[in-house]
């Protein structure tokens, strides 16, 4: 069903093909076949072509459809800095953003602490990621790799006696290299929401 992302969307996959890069399959990095590019995203198969961008076989009508076909967009000739994590406000321009970002990417997961932590294996397989890097803090952590080149690594506190369950969320150092600020800021959102919905009904 069309949403008021749906020409959006549109826009932002007609300017992308109007001039396609020659190296995007190897930049972004994807497969090509014929017109479509086809890489991993969001713990599913992302193929972007001229009639939408699909995650599977569901073509995207929200927020999702924005941040990857404005990846495709801004694709950069550079590898994720995995190097060092930073946190969401340490990039540039992040304060309209900031309260939402804490609550929909951060916040939302502290009911769910105890299941990620139960389901930490299948959530680094299912959305390509791994063991965070040492000294980072939390309970327990772990990086997932939502679009090709952003990584975010989340650190977890379990409640104890004196202080509830929270979340931090951190980004690859050069993650902003490769969106908008915005669209990073949903990055961390819709990959928060792919976690609860691998840990949904444990």
């Amino acid at each position: 069903m069309d949403t008021n992302y749906t020409p959006l969307i549109q826009q932002n996959l007609a300017v992308l093909y109007e001039n396609l890069p020659d190296n995007l399959v190897r930049i972004l990095p994807a497969k090509q076949d014929g017109d479509r590019f086809i890489f991993p995203a969001f713990g599913k198969i992302c193929t972007l072509s001229p009639e939408g961008v699909f995650l599977g076989k569901e073509m995207l009508h929200d927020a999702r459809g924005i941040i990857l076909s404005l990846y495709a967009l801004h694709a950069a000739d550079e590898p994720a800095d995995v190097t060092v994590f930073k946190a969401f406000k340490e990039f540039e321009n992040t304060m309209p953003y900031a309260g939402a970002f804490a609550t929909h990417t951060e916040q939302v997961l502290v009911p769910h602490a105890g299941a990620i932590k139960a389901r930490l294996t299948t959530i680094k397989t299912l959305l390509n990621g791994g063991n965070a890097p040492a000294g980072l803090g939390g309970d327990f952590s772990f990086v997932v790799n939502p679009v090709p080149k952003i990584f975010l690594c989340y650190l977890i506190y379990e409640a104890d006696e004196e202080f509830p369950a929270a979340v931090t969320c951190l980004y690859s150092a050069n993650a902003a290299n490769f969106l908008p600020i915005d669209a990073l800021a949903d990055v961390g959102e819709y990959t928060s929401r792919a976690i609860i919905d691998l840990v949904a009904g444990l």
